[in-house]
């Protein structure tokens, strides 16, 4: 059974519909993992056991009488404790809420219902998912589980501490700076982060003039498109939407690419990186694609104009959240306290708009981009907690500057997990692909996966 740990989400989808296993099983499964593991590793902040166990009873007598069954029937997945999910909480990070369970189950957790998975309960993120790391004051941090002492990343750190650990085999996500690619950089797995408008934010609709996206934490490719397959479509009243593709995304990714013509860069100006895995990361890459027949140039976009604009939309979250600021953590407290104004919020999305034209534009000549996902590895747990507030919003800013621009721009991205450095801690290269080209992108991904050969294995200490 250890192995149902490590097993990709398409191929465990099969051994339920064949009756290798029953969904009672495997969420039994998981459910025994996180009462064993996540209280140090501090990944769920919510375990739902009692519906998942529910649910998984119910769809295994359907197994019993033949009963029609979705294309995940019997998975079972957490959610980051940013999205509602009727009978569960939705604290947002923040210890001192205290909510009652949810009324309602958002968009994409109803996509995902109705796709057959078993939700196992809530994922931590940071305070209001504005940080790059998962340590909400008053609650134990999550933990890498690589490493013990390091962050598993943030927001979605706790959704990649859970699937890295194997507490559950797939976990949803969102990414409005790098929020699910920096936690897969951090933790050895495949992080999407969609185009603008692929995935539904419904009921609620837009927030911070789009730079959040929905998406997932997968071990595979191959599943990273089977979950944009369910969660991706138009819900009535969206701002924006894409339409949907001429074929599944997780079935272009054996089609054959032609030959493309990639960019790389090993940073993102103006900041310099600190250490030399995402160089590394990018050139093992690039000797990939170099050999599958892809032209590789030296190139990217300005993005040193966004910076400002885009903090200024990031720290609005603090106030859009209509939290009071005295619940929160001193740092989420003195973003609130200096956040603009109206007026010149709605000058920085402007100024992000115009920047972002710029940014697509790159892509008219290039199919792809290379990019480091960090231009550093994880921080340990605590690191900078004696800084000042403007201290850490800069080593932020310096840290995560190869994902907002993605973010502000709309265009889709991913993280590859490409190998392991000194201490153990994994590292990535992101690929970044046109607007709206999820196939191309996830099928390049694909072929570069196979080549990578990431091991697939468990931490250590999670092994049992």
């Amino acid at each position: 059974m250890t192995s149902l740990a490590l097993t990709p989400v398409l191929e465990l989808a099969q051994w339920l519909r064949q009756g290798q296993l029953s969904p009672l099983e495997v969420a039994q499964y998981f459910l025994d993992r996180i009462e064993r593991h996540n209280p140090r590793l501090g990944s769920f902040t919510y375990v739902a056991a009692d519906q998942a166990l529910a649910e998984a009873r119910t769809q295994t007598e359907q197994f019993k009488h033949h009963a029609a069954r979705p294309p995940f029937w019997g998975i079972p997945i957490s959610i980051k404790d940013l999205n509602a999910v009727a009978g569960m909480p939705t604290s947002y990070g923040v210890q001192a809420l205290q909510p009652q369970p949810a009324v309602y189950d958002d968009g994409l957790v109803t996509r995902l219902k109705q796709a057959g998975f078993i939700i196992l309960g809530k994922t931590a993120t940071s305070e209001l998912g504005s940080f790059p790391y998962t340590e909400t004051p008053g609650l134990p941090p999550a933990r890498n589980p690589w490493h013990w002492d390091y962050t598993p990343g943030g927001s979605s750190g706790g959704a990649a501490a859970a699937l890295a650990a194997g507490l559950c085999p797939v976990s949803q996500g969102s990414d409005g700076g790098g929020s699910l690619r920096g936690p897969a950089s951090a933790c050895g797995l495949v992080g999407l982060k969609p185009s603008r408008g692929r995935i539904s934010n419904a009921p609620l609709g837009d927030f911070q003039s789009g730079i959040a996206s929905q998406g997932a934490l997968t071990r595979t490719v191959q599943d990273a498109a089977a979950l944009l397959d369910v969660m991706a479509g138009y819900t009535t009243g969206d701002p924006y939407w894409l339409d949907a593709p001429t074929l599944p995304f997780v079935e272009v990714l054996e089609q054959r690419l032609p030959c493309l013509r990639l960019a790389y860069s090993f940073a993102m100006a103006p900041f310099t990186p600190k250490d030399t895995l995402g160089q590394q990361a990018v050139e093992k890459a690039m000797a990939i694609l170099d050999q599958q027949g892809h032209q590789l140039q030296a190139a990217c976009f300005d993005a040193q104009g966004l910076v400002e604009p885009f903090t200024r939309i990031w720290q609005a979250g603090v106030g859009a959240a209509g939290i009071p600021l005295e619940l929160l953590s001193p740092l989420n407290r003195w973003l609130g306290e200096t956040q603009a104004t109206a007026g010149e919020y709605l000058q920085a999305v402007r100024q992000m708009h115009i920047l972002s034209r710029q940014i697509v534009a790159f892509f008219e000549q290039y199919d792809a981009l290379l990019l480091p996902v960090y231009h550093h590895q994880p921080i340990r747990i605590g690191e900078w907690a004696d800084l000042s507030p403007a201290e850490t919003i800069q080593r932020i800013i310096e840290w995560v500057a190869p994902c907002p621009p993605m973010n502000a721009s709309g265009l889709p991205a991913i993280a590859l997990p490409v190998g392991f450095d000194h201490q153990g801690l994994p590292f990535a290269v992101q690929l970044v692909g046109k607007p709206g080209g999820e196939a191309q992108l996830l099928a390049l991904a694909y072929q570069l996966e196979a080549e990578l050969a990431f091991p697939r294995q468990l931490p250590s200490q999670f092994s049992d």
